[in-house]
């Protein structure tokens, strides 16, 4: 567990070349419990929102709007709740990694882009377009922090689009 918590808190096992600003950022830091209530607060509250906003779809006229602000609102509160874990500026530099800084682009690009469509410019087709890509954008920045989990969902779409062009191909000869 101490393993975990170090790793997770930036702190590898290797003390012997820190700087101040890292050895004053550890002694300000929220201690273990209450990082793990905070992140169980915010993706608490992420998922809520979440579920909440697709319970507002049925609701007439001012649905479609409590929707996509509830659910953009639920995917922010999610992705701040890992902060609680790693720490607001190692998130940053993890967010801002080779292997996952296009889908944190894409992600934080559509969070803005959506809440604009729909709250400004009234545009709701844009703003449903723009959820269904903050999803995927969503999902592929999370696979990233899992090893090989991107290329199993690479393989498995391939699978599928060769088994697709195989059935449609047989279908027409």
């Amino acid at each position: 567990m101490d393993k975990l918590r170090a790793v997770l808190g930036g702190r590898d096992g290797h003390n012997d070349n820190r700087s101040i600003i890292e050895t004053a950022n550890e002694a300000s830091s929220l201690g273990w419990g209450t990082r793990v209530k905070g992140f169980i607060a915010c993706m608490v509250i992420g998922v809520g929102c979440t579920i909440l906003g697709v319970g507002c779809l049925f609701i007439p006229k001012i649905g479609l709007l409590l929707f996509i602000v509830f659910y953009t609102f639920g995917n922010v509160c999610s992705l701040f709740s890992t902060m609680f874990l790693m720490g607001p500026l190692r998130q940053l530099k993890r967010m801002c990694d080779k292997t996952r800084a296009f889908a944190t682009a894409v992600m934080l690009t559509c969070l803005v882009l959506t809440l604009c469509a729909v709250l400004w410019w009234k545009i709701f087709i844009l703003a449903l377009v723009l959820v269904i890509l903050q999803s995927i954008a969503f999902a592929w920045y999370g696979l990233s922090y899992i090893p090989f989990a991107r290329d199993a969902v690479l393989k498995f779409l391939s699978m599928m689009c060769r088994m697709c062009m195989k059935q449609s191909v047989g279908d027409v000869s």
